[in-house]
């Protein structure tokens, strides 16, 4: 490139013959420059400090990069595949393995008959601890009757053994230090929460206490016949009741956990006046029929009706102290007949005790009334979910149970 300069004698031609605004323009304009570049050569002309272009010469090595490129992809998303195809139809177990080693059991599929699973290391190798059971992790197994639990697990959902139908019993190894159980019922190591009793628990109870033995009419196991309570006599319904259908909760419990009773086969229950939490769906399409409170002086351990003869103090319904009960916490317990609700709640959640009422020969049976502590105006304060009260059909319409406020609990 060459700057392109005017002659003087072209100057002052110029001068002469331009008006004096162009004139002006031009002594103020910036020197004009042009490029010396041949027409032939200007696309293969390099700028200095840039790479020179590839005009009119080979792309050889930059075609094999493009295939080795697509050769790696191809042979990852190959053995990606593999891999992915080989965990779902071939493992029973799935996992979520952590930077540190630790595994997470995200599901397991029960091969066809298994009926006692250990969660402790993964592949039997100590090296590969199992440190957590996430939600649904046995998701509606019909066939795991006992589940073993680690010494490593440290955090249990409290829907990892959602709607196990079978399961009878959980238990921890004595070193886990975040969970025990106390005779195959779970609980958190300190024994404030209960997390789960096992749906098939009153099973093992049965068995247990000899009423598995027991034969119907017809000379069959009346193991299919425990919910047709009426064919038998009220003196083997009570013993049965209490030996197989009682449950009374360590004196150190705090909290109920989500789903900790739902679908359990239990008539009754005593809770420790300590309790604070009854979460969601605690005692959800229970047997339930009778809720007790109780309070001791001593600690109490012993989880069998056998316990009941030694409590200082029992009271009907939920305890004093109560603060929160959760969504669906006692629906669908058709055998429950009294609530009463402390003044110390806090938060109701929706359909807390849904479908406990119901109609028979025109008469209500269930929960036909919610007895509280507090007067209206007082009430009005707790934070109440969608239809946490019962309905029940009412001419054309369904209405709610009515609450009876200011209420006194009633006397055992």
């Amino acid at each position: 490139m060459k700057k392109d300069k005017k002659t003087k004698k072209e100057k002052q031609l110029s001068e002469q013959t331009a008006p004096p605004e162009i004139q002006h323009q031009e002594e103020t304009q910036q020197p004009v420059y042009t490029q010396n570049i041949p027409d032939d050569e200007i696309w293969t002309f390099q700028v200095e400090g840039l790479p020179k272009p590839h005009i009119g010469e080979s792309h050889k090595h930059e075609q094999w990069k493009k295939a080795i490129v697509i050769v790696v992809l191809i042979i990852a998303i190959s053995l990606s595949m593999y891999f992915s195809i080989r965990t779902v139809h071939n493992d029973e177990y799935q996992f979520d393995i952590s930077d540190n080693g630790e595994y997470a059991l995200v599901r397991y599929a029960n091969p066809g008959e298994t009926t006692e699973l250990t969660i402790d290391c993964a592949e039997g190798d100590p090296s590969k601890p199992i440190t957590e059971i996430r939600e649904f992790a046995l998701n509606c197994d019909e066939k795991i009757i006992t589940v073993n639990i680690g010494k490593d697990v440290r955090e249990i959902d409290s829907k990892s053994f959602y709607s196990c139908w079978a399961l009878q019993n959980i238990f921890v190894d004595d070193a886990n230090p975040y969970y025990c159980d106390v005779d195959g019922v779970l609980y958190t190591k300190d024994m404030t929460r209960i997390v789960l009793y096992p749906i098939d628990h009153d099973k093992y109870l049965r068995e247990k206490t000899g009423f598995d033995n027991l034969l119907d009419d017809n000379g069959e196991p009346m193991e299919e016949l425990w919910g047709t309570t009426e064919r038998y006599d009220e003196t083997f319904l009570a013993e049965y009741n209490q030996q197989v259908r009682t449950y009374v909760l360590p004196s150190t419990v705090e909290i109920i956990g989500e789903l900790a009773f739902a679908y359990a086969n239990l008539t009754d229950i005593y809770i420790p006046e300590g309790v604070n939490t009854i979460e969601s769906m605690a005692v959800f399409k229970g047997q339930l029929a009778n809720l007790y409170t109780y309070k001791n002086d001593t600690p109490v351990s012993d989880t069998t009706h056998a316990a009941v003869d030694t409590l200082a103090e029992i009271y009907p319904s939920l305890p004093d102290g109560l603060e929160t009960i959760g969504s669906d916490a006692f629906s669908y317990n058709r055998g429950l007949t009294y609530v009463y609700i402390p003044s110390t709640v806090t938060s109701i959640g929706h359909h807390a005790f849904w479908d406990t009422v119901y109609k028979e020969d025109g008469e209500l049976r269930g929960v036909s009334a919610i007895h509280v502590q507090q007067d209206e105006d007082t009430f009005k304060d707790v934070d109440t979910g969608d239809q946490w009260r019962p309905k029940y059909d009412y001419m054309l319409f369904t209405k709610s149970v009515d609450i009876v406020y200011s209420s006194v609990r009633e006397a055992l």
